[in-house]
């Protein structure tokens, strides 16, 4: 399967049309991340590129790794295990970094593993359990169980994935960068 003919399905300028965001609904990227699978929306999902050299930026969240250059366009780039407190993972031939549009703002995440692509419909959609009030902290980044066959697929919120601060942080980073470059 070229997990990239499903991601892109996008005009020339990477926006995404109203007939192609129709084909991705109801599908979903999954990976895994720890012992556990999780998926985002297909449509926030720009491509999956392999693991490469990453620019660390000062001061900044464990799980912010720092800056990449991708074709010329500087991306930040977070541990997605990391980010989820989970044990961090030795990166290795399996280890990719998928680009995932948040708030208007490319950013890479490195995965642990690609798994595939699946269509989720709504019905077999559920909404995250909240059994206490340390559940909702741990699962803020979730916003739906989906129901795969005998399994099930943590989806994800990408949105929640950094917070204003983290997004501020970021793009003062990215537009140092960028002057760097400029001189």
């Amino acid at each position: 399967m070229d997990v990239n003919s499903e991601v892109n399905g996008q005009q020339d300028d990477g926006q995404v049309t109203h007939d192609e965001r129709d084909a991705q609904k109801g599908k979903y990227m999954t990976f895994k991340s720890g012992n556990e699978y999780y998926g985002f929306e297909i449509q926030y999902v720009s491509e999956i590129i392999p693991f490469q050299a990453i620019t660390a930026i000062p001061e900044t969240a464990d799980y912010i790794k720092g800056l990449l250059n991708l074709r010329g366009k500087i991306i930040p780039v977070i541990d997605i295990s990391l980010r989820f407190k989970q044990e961090p993972v030795e990166y290795n031939d399996r280890t990719c970094i998928m680009v995932v549009n948040v708030k208007n703002m490319l950013v890479g995440l490195i995965i642990e593993k690609i798994a595939e692509v699946v269509e989720i419909r709504e019905e077999n959609i559920l909404p995250p359990p909240s059994i206490g009030r340390s559940d909702r902290v741990q699962n803020k980044y979730i916003y739906g169980i989906g129901k795969v066959g005998d399994a099930v697929k943590l989806l994800l919120d990408p949105e929640r994935l950094l917070n204003d601060e983290d997004v501020s942080s970021l793009e003062q980073a990215n537009n140092m960068e960028a002057e760097e470059r400029e001189v």
